[in-house]
């Protein structure tokens, strides 16, 4: 398959189970809002070495927030509910309660319930107070700006993490301008995340390593200065590849994202890119299989 001069592997994408949740958080500004958000994303790329994954899934008007405040939503992702439960609840304390005029709301609603202000309230020290509105509870835990409002559960659900693509260019500069342009397409799709800096992860892993203590390693396969010392996946003019990876609420939500990505990049001229590929590990890594024909056709 080739869409505009651009080679499309005929390969999947390989993808994992995970659990996910959704949270609100608003504050007097938008600013203030992000400043609490980026802060609870902060080292959360990669479940190999961060615990969980996380990032911003979109702006929210003050028409779409429980207290008519601008905020954000985020969505963090772990591989077990205990990891995601104890993420979630440090980040808050740290990230969302510390932060001037921030509030946290559940965003997604599902029978599984994890805490949000449940433990955090027993910072107030006993002034802590709250209120069930409409079977929901919030709590108003007093800090020195006025207080925190935080609603005490939010939901977790089934979600799926690692769908990916990688983008093969004749240069550096032209590998991460396609990237970049994939990512501004992508972040308009609901429900999924890019967890690495910018949306873009340049050191691309592979299952196993020739070291007992990595379960991964460094994806010499697709590594441009390795050519002549590996079995490489690289043609001679091929000189950088960057992957988006991609977590998600569904398996549609994550075709939908890659569907965007690569065809924003498809459609941009003397692009540089040569091949588009995707992170197959001959099923050693997850049941969740993005193949990027049926993604395209």
């Amino acid at each position: 398959m080739q869409i505009n001069g651009i080679q499309i592997d005929d390969t999947f994408a390989e993808a994992f189970d995970m659990r996910g949740t959704r949270v609100i958080i608003t504050a007097q500004t938008l600013k203030w809002a992000y400043h609490a958000a980026n802060a609870m994303t902060g080292f959360a790329t990669s479940v190999i070495g961060c615990g969980v994954e996380a990032g911003i899934e979109r702006e929210l008007s003050s028409d779409e927030t429980p207290d008519g405040r601008p905020g954000v939503s985020i969505l963090m992702f772990a591989m077990g509910s205990k990891v995601l439960m104890k993420q979630l609840e440090t980040r808050m304390g740290q990230c969302i309660l510390t932060c001037p005029t921030a509030a946290a709301f559940s965003g997604i609603e599902s029978p599984d319930k994890i805490s949000l202000g449940k433990h955090l309230r027993y910072f107030g020290d006993g002034f802590q107070t709250s209120k069930l509105i409409a079977g929901k509870r919030y709590w108003r835990i007093p800090v020195m700006d006025g207080e925190f409002l935080v609603q005490e559960t939010t939901g977790m659900v089934r979600a799926i993490g690692g769908g990916n693509f990688l983008i093969l260019a004749t240069s550096q500069p032209a590998a991460l301008a396609a990237a970049e342009t994939a990512i501004i397409a992508m972040k308009q799709v609901p429900n999924v995340i890019m967890p690495f800096p910018g949306g873009v992860v340049r050191s691309g892993s592979k299952v196993g390593s020739k070291y007992k203590t990595m379960f991964a390693s460094t994806n010499d396969a697709f590594c441009p200065t390795l050519k002549g010392l590996t079995k490489t996946e690289l043609s001679p003019e091929i000189e950088s590849v960057m992957e988006i990876v991609i977590d998600g609420m569904s398996f549609e939500d994550i075709t939908t994202s890659m569907r965007v990505g690569i065809q924003a990049i498809c459609k941009l001229k003397n692009s540089g890119v040569n091949r588009i590929s995707a992170g197959n590990y001959g099923g050693k890594l997850g049941p969740h299989h993005f193949k990027l024909y049926e993604i395209l056709k």
